[in-house]
């Protein structure tokens, strides 16, 4: 029953709606008291900053769409006609008499094997590893590829890790007490390759490497043999953040292959359906999707092995197991590939090229393919521009340090965290200190390797580049 205030003296009436007033206050006060204490709590605080860098991250993209951004080389004045003349020494000379012309490749022939032999045995027409995976998802966690495809292929053998004990070292986030793992872990949008291998090496009882120019053949010999590969591709994928489909790299985990349908068989720790059910696990790839994918990334592989496997893991590589002659091979594919495809395709080709390049220390050759894969990428629609790419492949900053165009680092650098919604690449940060140390700002170099080391406590370039120095973070 309610009570009626009408019929009381006038300063009854007041005092009762003061009581009220205070009530209310009280009542209020004490509930936004009680949020704030709630939203201390790790979790609740946790959740609460990812939805609001969720929601700044969406208002960022959707007022500076980062496919917009586009780098421009300092030296691009003459890349056409200096690719017209690269792309004429990948020619075939019409008579045997003709004088050879100089090209920037120094062991390059033109349009060479890009699928060597592995062995003189037919393989299997199926095979299927899957009955030894332990599919682990990345989900729950941020940018968490990487660390579950080495988990899987580490509990392969017998590992008994989990993804979150080798996250903590390959990306282990600032060092923030206001954050819980899982938004420390945020932070970090990649996992390089280099730091899946050191993992293993430095934390396990197991072995790793990796190599550029893999084929298909190479894999299915290796399955065939019982050993899962490791390798890492690009895909396309709608984004909730962006609001629009665009290009991001991947780790996948393969484990069998059918020659009679034509797939591989492969753990993608991804994916899932409407409903959010895990449908990753023994997930069919066709050859060509995933040729298609992997050229993204050079066709980059690993394999995780223990000790006593060695010998003849090396003996399966073949001539893979010789670095240098690997990275020249991923060369001669890339100078291939050049010359048949287009489109995005051929600015890969282009940027593979570069990457070769970096890996067998031709930098001034590397920088001049990326300056012509970053023309190409110019070209791109904004739906097909790969503007994540430097966030995995960082090939062009040793290119451009290497060739003294520490303005390009600088400018690259520029562009690429000012293209993300909050500058988190340490790797980014490091090459631009580099360069500013070059061109003698000290000062900014310093905070950019400070910068390095607070994004990722266990980046060890960043470290050494302050110890060098004699600063503290």
């Amino acid at each position: 029953m309610n009570k009626d205030n009408s019929n009381l003296p006038g300063n009854q009436r007041d005092q009762r709606q003061k009581k009220a007033r205070r009530l209310i206050l009280m009542v209020s006060a004490v509930g936004l008291v009680l949020v704030i204490v709630v939203s201390l709590l790790p979790p609740i605080r946790s959740r609460i900053i990812n939805r609001l860098s969720d929601l700044r991250t969406r208002i960022i993209y959707m007022i500076d769409p980062p496919a917009e951004a586009v780098f421009v080389p300092g030296e691009h004045q003459n890349l056409e006609t200096m690719v017209a003349a690269t792309l004429n020494a990948f020619t075939p000379s019409p008579t045997m008499e003709t004088t050879p012309t100089a090209t920037l490749e120094r062991t390059a022939t033109p349009f060479p094997s890009t699928t060597p032999t592995i062995t003189p045995t037919p393989l299997p027409e199926i095979i299927d590893l899957g009955d030894k995976v332990t599919y682990v998802h990345q989900h729950g966690r941020w940018n968490y590829c990487g660390p579950a495809n080495l988990t899987m292929a580490l509990k392969y053998w017998g590992w008994e890790g989990n993804r979150d004990q080798v996250a903590e070292v390959i990306k282990p986030g600032p060092i923030d007490p206001k954050l819980d793992y899982i938004a420390r872990t945020k932070v970090d949008k990649n996992v390089m390759p280099y730091e899946m291998v050191n993992y293993v090496v430095d934390y396990t009882d197991y072995n790793a490497f990796s190599r550029y120019g893999g084929n298909i053949e190479l894999v299915k010999n290796f399955l065939a043999n019982g050993y899962p590969v490791l390798i890492e591709k690009g895909y396309f994928e709608f984004s909730s953040i962006s609001n629009s489909v665009a290009w991001m790299g991947h780790y996948l985990f393969i484990t069998g292959y059918n020659e009679t349908e034509g797939y591989l068989i492969v753990q993608d720790a991804y994916l899932q359906d409407k409903d959010g059910n895990f449908i990753g696990k023994n997930y069919h790839v066709s050859y060509e999707d995933f040729i298609t994918e992997w050229r993204f990334f050079n066709y980059l592989f690993m394999l995780v092995y223990p000790p006593e496997e060695e010998a003849k893991i090396f003996e399966l590589l073949g001539p893979w197991s010789d670095t240098d002659w690997a990275n020249r091979h991923a060369l001669d594919i890339a100078n291939q590939e050049i010359t048949q495809l287009d489109g995005l395709a051929e600015y890969f080709a282009w940027y593979n090229k570069g990457t070769s390049h970096v890996q067998l220390y031709e930098y001034v050759d590397a920088a001049f393919a990326y300056d012509y894969a970053f023309l190409l990428y110019e070209g791109l629609t904004e739906e097909e521009r790969p503007w994540r790419n430097l966030w995995y492949q960082t090939g062009p900053y040793f290119a451009y340090y290497y060739s003294a165009r520490y303005q390009d680092v600088i400018n690259l650098a520029n562009t690429t965290l000012e293209n993300i919604s909050e500058p988190t690449l340490e790797e980014s940060f490091y090459w631009r200190g580099m360069a500013r140390l070059a061109i003698g700002e000290n000062g900014n170099a310093v905070e950019d390797f400070r910068e390095s080391v607070r994004l990722n406590p266990n980046f060890g370039p960043g470290w050494a580049m302050l110890e060098q120095l004699g600063v503290g973070p």
